[in-house]
């Protein structure tokens, strides 16, 4: 029952639950208590009212946001709780004494600061907002980017300015139950002169050196170190805020480059949600800025989503622009008929090439290059089963997809069953559950399923805690819980709290990384994922969300995977290990096998998940495992050979493409000088060795 309360109220937990029940009682109790009247029942119900607000306000919760869509916003609630306190003093046969008219006057006064407070934080956010956004770039050497604004002024603002009438009210109903207005015209005077000091505090930030450059002279600013840097390869991303990790799985290859890299992205969004990197970051929400950007000397674009922003960057002629994705998968949209606007196609390995001359999609084979899965590096081959351990299964289903196809995820068909069997499996094996982040976000059934699996799991950790069977090194577990604490706080001190964070226009200019403490930071984001897997059991079944531990590591501690036909299969396949797949649309074996490569070499589960034993069976025993050697085959097929390394492979791309570049550029402007047409001139360039 709490928990479909918490999915209609759209709260996070029970807590946030709580507090909205007790908000929203809150608010008739204020008015019962007015009309009776009770002091104490009213500073009791007002207590709960702050309480609840500032709470579900600091979760973020989706309920309270919602509140102000239907007229019972933030201020509302503020001006109702004020408008009936001045309710309890009338009922009280205050409407003749000096605090009932200061009461009134100053509400409406304090109402008054509101205007101007509002009116000074949106200048200063929008006058502080860039038009476009940095990190790694050197801005500050340029141009003068002023401090932000003390942290505790312009986080959440409004809330604090609106709090600031908790003086006046404690005031006011000090003065109700003790017939004497000294304190009520104390807590008014504390009220007005607080809320006027805030806003004259902020009021210096709105004029002057206080203030960014304008947005032309940040333009230029950022034209300048692009002609000083001269980027060669950008890697061009825009989506949504769960899209991030798209753009994200390619940072450490972009570092890995022979040429200079440069990272474009278009949502502000997406900025605050990548991951570190030494690569040089630009954000340029406007399309015409993007356009009007001196990108010259770039040679290569490379596109992890295809997308409509994309176009801003593929109308430039004088750079070859590649699709890379952002996994590969035999899903329909790895093969998505947009991908022939772009010169090249990337793919991992020979499969990816395959697809498109099976979907047909108008993309050219000889456009196609196999340049492997750099991100897949991590991913530490198969070894076996030590004999102190019981084996490890890892379930990571795939999201329900846009178009509700019962052949996206397991979860909604086979996720029960699949995870029931696994933790009733004898011998025992251990569980662990990852889904994908946008489980839920389409289908609420997606999202039910995804909470019924967790539940399972959850449950089945309890009680294989009480099992004797089961027993843990304690002392080494607390050795690891103390590790991750120091760790964690480590990492903190090195990022910096929120406080130290700033806004947009000091990040931009005060973002670029200290090579010393990003190093540090990768090295003990090792330590952390060593000392987070030694913090409970080789036994202990887990459920993991978010971005920490992340997939690939929960592969290298895994001995088999059941997962659905998405990039994740592929990149699994990357360490030889056993590996199942559901046919959720019950295609049929061999029908499945034939529409979806990476399966090829997998077992194939009914929604029943009847087939579990011979995955777990090759676990078990994998000198009879009978997929072993097409394992070994479907690798290849799909993500490339092992030599050349992928890097290298990538990297050969990437400088084989901007010689063709070149030669078109060089081509053309030969045709402009002669009049030759570009097409021929590019032709004689083409087998220029000097040209490049």
């Amino acid at each position: 029952m709490i928990s479909t309360a918490i999915r209609v109220a759209r709260v996070g937990s029970a807590a946030e639950l709580a507090a909205a029940v007790l908000m929203m009682l809150g608010f008739p109790a204020l008015m019962l208590a007015a009309l009776v009247p009770s002091v104490p029942a009213f500073a009791a119900a007002a207590v709960v009212t702050y309480v609840a607000d500032h709470y579900l306000h600091r979760q973020g919760s989706y309920l309270v946001n919602r509140l102000s869509k239907v007229r019972a916003g933030l201020s509302i609630r503020f001006l109702i709780r004020q408008l009936l306190l001045i309710l309890l003093l009338a009922r009280m046969d205050l409407t003749d004494h000096l605090i009932f008219y200061g009461a009134i006057a100053c509400f409406i006064a304090f109402y008054g600061l509101q205007a101007p407070h509002g009116a000074v934080v949106t200048l200063i956010r929008n006058r502080r907002r860039m038009p476009v956004a940095t990190r790694n770039v050197d801005l500050g050497s340029r141009i003068n980017i002023p401090d932000a604004p003390p942290f505790g002024l312009l986080e959440r603002s409004a809330e604090k300015m609106l709090h600031l009438d908790l003086f006046a009210v404690i005031g006011l109903l000090i003065s109700a139950q003790m017939d004497s207005a000294v304190a009520g015209f104390i807590g008014i005077g504390l009220t007005l002169v607080l809320g006027s000091l805030y806003v004259l505090a902020l009021v210096p930030y709105i004029r002057g050196t206080k203030i960014p450059p304008t947005p032309e002279v940040i333009l230029e600013a950022v034209d300048d170190w692009l002609h000083e840097y001269k980027p060669q390869t950008v890697l061009y991303f825009s989506g949504s805020k769960d899209s991030a990790y798209q753009v994200n799985m390619w940072l450490e290859t972009m570092e890995e480059l022979d040429t200079r890299p440069l990272v474009l992205l278009r949502e502000r969004v997406i900025l605050q949600n990548l991951a570190p990197t030494k690569a040089p970051v630009i954000c340029v929400p406007g399309g015409v800025h993007l356009m009007n950007m001196d990108l010259s000397t770039v040679r290569v674009a490379l596109y992890a989503a295809n997308v409509g922003k994309n176009i801003h960057l593929l109308r430039v002629p004088t750079m070859k622009h590649v699709f890379i994705g952002h996994g590969d998968s035999d899903k329909l949209a790895s093969v998505n008929p947009y991908s022939k606007v772009y010169d090249e196609v990337w793919t991992a390995g020979r499969a990816g090439r395959d697809r498109y001359a099976i979907a047909d999609v108008g993309v050219r084979d000889d456009d196609i290059v196999e340049v492997g899965r750099p991100q897949l590096a991590p991913i530490q081959p198969l070894q076996g089963v030590p004999e102190d351990r019981i084996p490890t299964v890892l379930y990571a289903p795939t999201w329900e997809g846009w178009d509700d196809s019962p052949g996206n995820t397991s979860l909604l068909l086979a996720g029960e069953n699949i995870v029931k069997k696994l933790l009733k499996a004898d011998p025992p094996v251990r569980v662990l559950y990852k889904p994908h982040p946008f489980t839920g976000t389409v289908s609420p059934a997606a999202g039910s399923a995804h909470r019924k699996v967790t539940a399972l799991v959850e449950k089945a950790a309890a009680q294989r805690a009480t099992d004797p069977r089961f027993t843990a090194d304690a002392a080494a577990q607390t050795k690891a819980k103390a590790d991750l604490a120091r760790i964690e706080a480590r990492i903190t001190e090195l990022t910096g709290g929120a406080a130290d964070k700033g806004d947009e226009a000091e990040l931009t200019r005060d973002g670029v990384v200290d090579l010393v403490k990003y190093e540090e930071i990768a090295r003990l984001r090792a330590e952390w994922n060593d000392a987070y897997w030694n913090s409970f059991g080789t036994f202990e079944h887990r459920v993991i969300s978010g971005a920490e531990p992340r997939l690939y590591d929960c592969f290298n501690v895994s001995d088999a995977m059941v997962s659905d036909i998405s990039s994740v299969v592929s990149d699994f396949i990357a360490s030889g290990k056993p590996y199942a797949v559901t046919d959720s649309a019950q295609l049929g074996v061999e029908e499945f096998k034939r529409q979806n490569t990476a399966v090829r070499a997998a077992v194939i589960l009914s929604n029943k998940a009847t087939e579990l034993g011979e995955l777990l069976a090759a676990v078990r025993a994998p000198e009879a495992d009978p997929l072993a050697e097409d394992r070994k085959e479907l690798k290849e097929y799909l993500l490339g050979p092992d030599e050349p390394t992928s890097i290298q492979q990538f990297n050969t791309a990437v400088a084989n493409l901007a010689l063709k570049s070149q030669a078109r550029n060089v081509g053309q402007e030969r045709a402009a000088a002669s009049g030759e047409t570009a097409g021929a001139a590019e032709a004689h360039l083409s087998a220029d060795p000097t040209v490049g």
